[in-house]
């Protein structure tokens, strides 16, 4: 059987269980549909239900349902107005259409009259729409179902891993074209398009964001302005972009010094603790562990640039990392860049509490065979961060100076759990690029 077959046979026994658990017969997943600008008749770009890609390959085709009854054939209600405006959304070909029951509907009305027998037992999943918010289901978005599919997503199928491991192969390809542009000195916007230009993706394919930082933009975690004239001098050239391959998505971070020196050595530095952390990873290992080591080794990496007047430990023990490491370690990725269920202890919902110190950590479960998520440690100067500890003699502020043209450091790959270890299927790309 096929990778994609396997994954639909998957996909009807996770959700038999979530939905015996929770006692619901169905499931009822509406694509969604375009929100319109206030006061406008423009659209947002269009982003699909997770949950509804989950079964499917289609990103683009609003309006849809996937219908699902315990033990039966997922139907698939495929909305194609009867429009002359607009192109009909081109439908990936695959074995879904085979292993579905296909409908095309041009008023998504059709649907509620097809399962007026069914509605009063099912479970919507979608946001509340109209007009399928005033249908008359069993529930809509119930917790204890979510919860239940959402624990279950961490542990990714052959199917997924495939395609985030294309997905890589995708975002590798942008990212070598934008890092030739930086070194070509081009400016932020410049350097966006040869990364879009290189994937032959618009802007709203991507999955996020593009953060282009070049020089003190780089300290800015979720710097996406994009400033239109290149800079007097390039120093440094941070980028944090992804790709979608089949829904599922590439995050990937590199940062490049514009020439030898401190702040190469510093990459470098940054870049050899990350590949430290992730040669750690195997099942059962807690990942918080993982993230307080990385602390541990930002701490060293501090010490030994300099940055401080006292060594690694006092560095970490007096919570000094936090401010020039102040996100977490990584997340889950999949059909979501941050994918879910990060703190969830168990499927019936049960939660790990947030840290005082950590608190922007997104990931606390233990380690397991197929998972997939991103390391992705960081160094940066953030002077807000640095407000209350001014004039604080345990740093040397004049090393702190001669980093903060360059803004800062974060290097992220994504990795695969395997049995004994993990695949980096974001080297594994580059590897390949080459």
């Amino acid at each position: 059987m096929s990778q994609y077959l396997d994954h639909l046979a998957v996909l009807k026994q996770r959700f038999d269980e979530a939905l015996e658990a929770t006692e619901f017969d169905s499931v009822l997943i509406y694509a969604g549909n375009p929100r319109y600008a206030f006061l406008d008749d423009n659209p947002y770009p269009f982003r699909v239900n997770p949950m509804f890609k989950y079964w499917i390959p289609v990103t683009e085709s609003p309006k849809s349902f996937i219908f699902y009854r315990r033990g039966e054939t997922p139907r698939v209600f495929l909305f194609q107005a009867r429009d002359f405006w607009h192109a009909q959304p081109q439908l990936p070909p695959g074995e879904w259409k085979e292993a579905c029951d296909v409908t095309l509907i041009d008023n998504i009305d059709q649907v509620r009259v097809a399962l007026a027998d069914e509605l009063a037992h099912t479970a919507l999943i979608s946001e509340a729409l109209e007009p399928v918010s005033g249908w008359k289901v069993k529930a809509l978005n119930p917790n204890g179902l979510i919860d239940y599919l959402h624990y279950q997503r961490a542990i990714k199928t052959e199917w997924e891993k495939t395609n985030l491991r294309k997905a890589n192969i995708l975002a590798v390809r942008g990212h070598e074209a934008a890092k030739a542009a930086f070194f070509a000195g081009k400016s932020e916007l410049e350097i966006s398009h040869a990364y879009y230009g290189a994937m032959k993706f618009r802007e709203s394919q991507a999955p996020y964001n593009s953060i282009i930082g070049l020089n003190e933009h780089s300290a800015v975690l979720h710097y996406d302005v994009y400033d239109t004239e290149a800079p007097a001098e390039h120093r440094s050239f941070l980028i944090d972009a992804g790709a979608y391959y089949n829904g599922y998505c590439a995050d990937i971070t590199r940062t490049y010094a514009a020439k030898d020196g401190f702040f190469k050595e510093l990459v470098e530095a940054v870049d050899a603790a990350e590949q430290a952390i992730i040669a750690q990873i195997k099942p059962g290992v807690a990942y918080y562990d993982l993230h307080v080591d990385t602390h541990r080794r930002i701490a060293q990496i501090l010490h030994e640039f300099g940055f401080f007047k006292v060594d690694a430990d006092t560095i970490y023990e007096r919570g000094y990392t936090s401010a020039f490491f102040p996100h977490g370690l990584g997340h889950y990725i999949g059909l979501q860049v941050h994918d879910v269920g990060g703190y969830l202890k168990s499927p019936q919902g049960d939660s790990f509490e947030r840290d005082a110190r950590h608190p922007f950590l997104r990931l606390r479960r233990e380690v397991e065979e197929g998972n997939v998520f991103t390391i992705e440690p960081g160094m940066y100067v953030v002077d807000q961060l640095l407000e209350e500890f001014d004039g604080n003699e345990d740093f040397n502020w004049n090393r702190i100076n001669e980093l903060r043209p360059y803004g800062g450091v974060r290097i992220e790959d994504s990795v695969i759990v395997t049995a004994d270890g993990s695949e980096n299927i974001t080297r594994d790309a580059f590897a390949a690029y080459k």
